[in-house]
C-alpha cells in the first residue's frame, strides 16, 4: 500500500510564495526571444501546487481552466478556498500523485508545471509523473519544471544529509516530536558541529554562510525545501535524459535573467559557450560557469521554430508594464558572480516611457525612444532585464469585452478575499503573510505587503481619506498581537504604530497607490 505522504513533509505547510514562471503569460516574449513560436494555454496542470496561490492566480486572471493536485490536505483545502472566492473553476484536490495522475477523466494539457516538487520526490513518483507528462501533455505542449541543479549544490549535499539523518534520530520519532522541533534540533547541532572547525568547513567554508542562512529562515520553508526523505541535485543533462524520451526538449530558460548572457558571464565565458554546439552540453557547461543552484526552465513537445521576421514581430508587437515605481528601480543588481551597473542611458529613458503606468508594445517603446538613440533590440534586452528583476512583466493579448468583464470580476472577488485574511487572527496552522494580489491585466501576482493591503482594507472603509487609514490598519495589527518595525527596532506604543503608520499611508497614497489602480489590483 502506497504511504499517503511518501516521505513528503506534511506536518507542516508550505509558505504561501507566488511563482510568476508558471504565469502562460509570460511564455510568448521568452520562446520568442530564442525564435520559438508559443502555443495558446486552454487547459493546464500543476502537479504538487504547495498553497496554490500560483494556481489560482492564473485561473483568475485567465480563460485558462487549470487542474491540479497536492498531497498536504491542509494545503489543498487553502487552495480550493481561493478557488471558490474567485469562481475560476479551477479543480484542485488533495490527492497523491499516483491517485492523481491516474485519473482517466482528466483532459489533455497544453502547460504542465512543477515547481520544485520534482526535486523532493521518490523514484516511485516521478516514474508516475513521468508517465502523466508522457500521456496528458498535448503535441506543442509545454512543461515548466524547476528543481535543484548541480554543481551548486554539490558542496551543500553533506551537510542537508547530516541534517536530515539528525531528524530522524529514533529519540525524536519515540518522542513524536513536530517537524518544526526536529529541524531546529538538527540546526543547533550543526552549528554545535561547525563551532568545532570541522575540515569540511575549512574545504568549503562558504557553508558558515550557508548554515547561517538556514538559520534565518522560516522552518516552514526549510522543512519542504530541505527536509524531505527523499532529496535530489540532478545536472542538466540527466534532466534531459529523462525527459527527451518523452518527447520533450530544451525550449529556454523561465527566468527571464538567465536570457541574457551579457548580464551573467565573463566575455571569455561567453567565447567558450561560441563554440559549443551541443545544446545539452551547452547548458551544463553553464551551469558550472554560473554554479547554478536552481534552474527554472521551459521544455517544449515539438517547438515550433519562428523564422526571423516572425520573430521579430512577436518581440516587436509584446506589451509589458511596470510592476514597480521607475525611482524604486535599482540600476545595480546582483548576478552570480558580482555587481553589475545597468547603463543609465538606456534604463532611466525606458523607465520614463514607463512611467504612465500603462501597457507599452516594444516597438512603440523602441519609436518613442529613437531620439534617444535606443533600438529595438535594447529595449527587448532591457524589457527582459525588467521582468527578470521583477520590476515588470509582460502581458497576455487583451481579450474581448465580455472576456475581460469575467475577468476583472474574478480577480476583484478573489483579492477581497485575500484583503480580508489579511486582517484576521489566524490559527498557527495557517499563519503567514500572502504577499501578493492577482493583477487581471497581467495575468498574474503583484507583489503587494500585507500593511499595504490592509491600507486598501481601511481604503474600502473611508474611502481616500488616508489620514482615517492608520487607525483602521493598526486594529487589525493590535488584534494579531503584531507590531511594526523601523529601523530595525519594535515598535510597542500604540502612538508609535499610529505614527508610524500615518508615514507609510501617506507615502502608499502618494507612490504604490497609483501604480497599483493602473493594475487593476486597488
Amino acid at each position: 500500500m502506497t504511504n499517503w505522504n511518501d516521505g513528503y513533509v506534511v506536518d507542516i505547510a508550505y509558505t504561501y510564495g507566488y511563482y510568476p514562471g508558471m504565469n502562460p503569460a509570460r511564455l510568448p516574449l521568452a520562446f520568442a526571444f530564442h525564435g520559438l513560436q508559443a502555443p495558446a494555454i486552454q487547459t493546464a496542470c500543476e502537479l504538487g501546487f504547495g498553497q496554490g496561490l500560483s494556481t489560482n492566480f492564473h485561473a483568475a486572471a485567465s480563460t485558462t481552466r487549470w487542474w491540479g493536485n497536492d498531497f498536504n490536505p491542509l494545503q489543498a483545502a487553502f487552495a480550493r478556498e481561493l478557488a471558490a472566492a474567485s469562481g475560476s473553476g479551477a479543480q484542485l484536490e488533495d490527492s497523491s500523485f499516483s491517485h492523481f495522475c491516474r485519473r482517466d477523466d482528466l483532459p489533455d494539457f497544453d502547460f504542465i508545471a512543477l515547481h520544485g516538487i520534482w526535486s523532493w520526490v521518490s523514484e516511485d513518483n516521478r516514474s508516475i509523473i513521468l508517465d502523466f507528462i508522457d500521456r496528458k501533455l498535448k503535441p506543442g505542449g509545454v512543461l515548466y519544471l524547476s528543481y535543484n541543479t548541480q554543481p551548486g549544490w554539490s558542496a551543500f549535499m553533506p551537510l542537508r544529509d547530516l541534517l536530515v539523518q539528525h531528524t530522524q534520530l529514533a529519540g525524536n520519532e519515540e518522542r513524536g516530536l513536530p517537524t518544526a522541533d526536529r529541524i531546529e534540533a538538527a540546526l543547533a547541532f550543526a552549528t554545535r558541529l561547525f563551532e568545532t572547525d570541522p575540515v569540511y568547513a575549512q574545504a568549503n567554508p562558504f557553508m558558515r554562510d550557508r548554515l547561517k542562512l538556514l538559520l534565518q529562515q522560516p522552518r516552514s520553508y526549510l522543512a519542504h525545501e530541505y527536509f524531505n526523505r527523499d532529496w535530489h541535485a540532478e545536472a542538466f543533462a540527466e534532466i534531459h535524459r529523462r525527459f527527451s524520451p518523452a518527447g520533450l526538449q530544451f525550449a529556454c530558460p523561465a527566468h527571464y535573467i538567465d536570457h541574457l548572457d551579457m548580464a551573467n558571464l565573463t566575455p571569455a565565458q561567453r567565447q567558450c559557450l561560441a563554440g559549443i554546439d551541443d545544446p545539452v552540453l551547452y547548458q551544463s557547461t553553464r551551469d558550472f560557469m554560473v554554479n547554478q543552484t536552481f534552474r527554472r526552465d521551459y521544455w517544449v513537445r515539438g517547438a515550433q521554430v519562428q523564422d526571423e521576421r516572425q520573430r521579430v514581430q512577436a518581440l516587436a508587437l509584446q506589451s509589458v508594464v511596470l510592476l514597480t515605481e521607475p525611482d524604486k528601480v535599482p540600476l545595480t543588481i546582483q548576478n552570480v558572480a558580482s555587481e553589475i551597473t545597468l547603463n543609465r542611458l538606456i534604463y532611466e529613458p525606458i523607465l520614463q516611457a514607463l512611467s504612465d503606468y500603462r501597457p507599452h508594445t516594444l516597438v512603440d517603446l523602441a519609436a518613442s525612444l529613437a531620439h534617444r538613440n535606443l533600438n529595438l533590440a535594447q529595449v527587448i534586452d532591457s524589457a527582459l532585464m525588467l521582468i527578470g528583476t521583477g520590476h515588470a512583466a509582460p502581458l497576455p493579448p487583451e481579450p474581448d469585452a465580455a472576456t475581460q468583464a469575467q475577468i476583472a470580476r474574478r480577480t476583484a472577488d478573489l483579492n477581497a478575499y485575500l484583503l480580508q485574511r489579511a486582517a484576521l487572527v489566524l490559527p498557527d496552522s495557517q499563519e503567514g503573510d500572502i504577499s501578493h494580489l492577482v493583477s487581471p491585466l497581467t495575468g498574474g501576482g503583484v507583489k503587494v505587503e500585507r500593511v499595504e493591503q490592509l491600507f486598501l482594507l481601511a481604503r474600502e472603509v473611508c474611502g481616500d481619506d488616508v489620514e482615517a487609514w492608520p487607525a483602521q490598519a493598526w486594529r487589525h495589527i493590535a488584534a494579531q498581537g503584531k507590531r511594526l518595525v523601523r529601523d530595525g527596532v519594535r515598535l510597542e506604543a500604540e502612538d508609535e504604530n499610529l505614527a508610524e503608520l500615518a508615514t507609510q499611508a501617506r507615502l502608499f497614497a502618494r507612490t504604490r497607490l497609483p501604480l497599483l489602480r493602473a493594475l487593476q489590483v486597488a
